[in-house]
């Protein structure tokens, strides 16, 4: 339909073009001039309307898509800068860590110092830790402290047992001993000797109980008379042995989260507070702590076990552990870059 119509078209387009040279034919090709042929086309039926010019905020779109993609490169680094800095901060505790066993060690080579000079002080403990001190005095046994449990390894068997905190008391009218009390941890002791302890005290504290209901029961004046003797009897003292202490001055211990706390009311003491303890055996807080490294012990005498002076220079975390970490954080930190400059890498299409 629409090929005829434009043939159509054409015809009388040609005869009026004919006939227009002449001035009678003008008026008529002025009358009846058409109108432009319209154009006609294969896709003139399913032409579709074109789409309206897009918005400001359409065209900002890629714009704010490329910004947030740059973004999400940079984040791609974030892992392997982490563990770099972790590496390096490992470097770090590794220099601190070597300077601490250092001074340990030169304060445990110099000469001891002797025990009648230390005084209770808060200023001076940070001077004097790890220092190696000589002390006599007298232990108060009936003031031992037990903490624990601790552990200790013997050709491969592992047996539980306790420290032995005791007060070492100063020797009357002697100027070597101690002038004040003093805390000393004599060493390891195994689980009997908690209990053993336990036992002594309570029958100390039974004749103390008994013998004053048992006067009461005779009241007749030839009892008082004879039972003047065995008064006497029971005041008499037996004679106590000086002891000789080579410690090195410490402080309160740092527990960990999985320590429980110390109960004194029920003596149970996990970790050694000094403060605390001194407390618990009616002495000031500020008692100084030493701790035993005697190497010249009895042989009749197995317990208590003194520490070793080695592990005083021993860290849970030595040197060689932080490098081992360092080594570690930086082998993860080049993986992980790796990773994302491998990521970013743009892929080489294939035709």
């Amino acid at each position: 339909m629409a090929s005829a119509t434009a043939s159509i078209y054409k015809t009388l387009a040609k005869t009026l073009r004919r006939g227009g040279g002449g001035p009678a034919v003008a008026p008529f090709q002025a009358k009846w001039s058409l109108p432009p042929a319209p154009s006609f086309s294969s896709s003139a039926a399913s032409t579709a309307p074109e789409p309206p010019p897009a918005s400001s905020s359409s065209s900002q779109l890629p714009q704010e898509t490329r910004e947030g993609f740059r973004w999400s490169k940079l984040f791609l680094f974030v892992p392997g800068a982490i563990t770099f800095g972790l590496g390096t901060w490992q470097l770090f505790r590794r220099q601190e860590k070597i300077e601490m066993l250092e001074y340990r060690q030169k304060r445990l080579g110099s000469e001891p110092i002797s025990g009648n000079h230390l005084a209770p002080s808060n200023n001076n403990l940070d001077a004097l830790e790890f220092r190696r001190v000589l002390c006599k005095g007298l232990f108060d046994e009936k003031k031992s402290i037990y903490v624990g449990p601790r552990s200790r390894s013997i050709s491969g068997v592992t047996e539980n047992g306790y420290y032995l905190i005791t007060p070492l008391m100063p020797i009357p009218s002697s100027p070597e001993s101690v002038q004040s009390p003093i805390l000393v941890n004599r060493g390891w002791v195994p689980r009997s000797w908690r209990d053993k302890s336990r036992e002594v005290l309570q029958n100390d504290e039974l004749p103390s109980t008994v013998g004053p209901s048992s006067v009461k029961d005779h009241g007749s004046s030839w009892w008082r008379f004879w039972s003047k003797k065995p008064k006497i009897i029971e005041e008499q003292v037996s004679p106590v042995t000086p002891v000789e202490i080579v410690g090195v001055v410490r402080g309160s211990e740092k527990p960990s989260i999985f320590v429980p706390a110390n109960d004194p009311s029920s003596s149970q003491w996990f970790y050694v507070d000094v403060p605390a303890i001194a407390r618990a055996c009616q002495l000031p807080e500020n008692t100084i702590y030493i701790e035993d490294i005697n190497e010249n012990m009895n042989p009749s005498n197995r317990y208590p076990v003194p520490k070793d002076v080695s592990t005083l220079i021993h860290s849970s975390v030595m040197p060689q552990d932080h490098l081992n970490y360092t080594l570690t954080w930086y082998s993860l930190s080049a993986a992980v870059t790796f990773m994302a400059f491998k990521r970013l890498k743009p892929k080489k299409s294939r035709r």
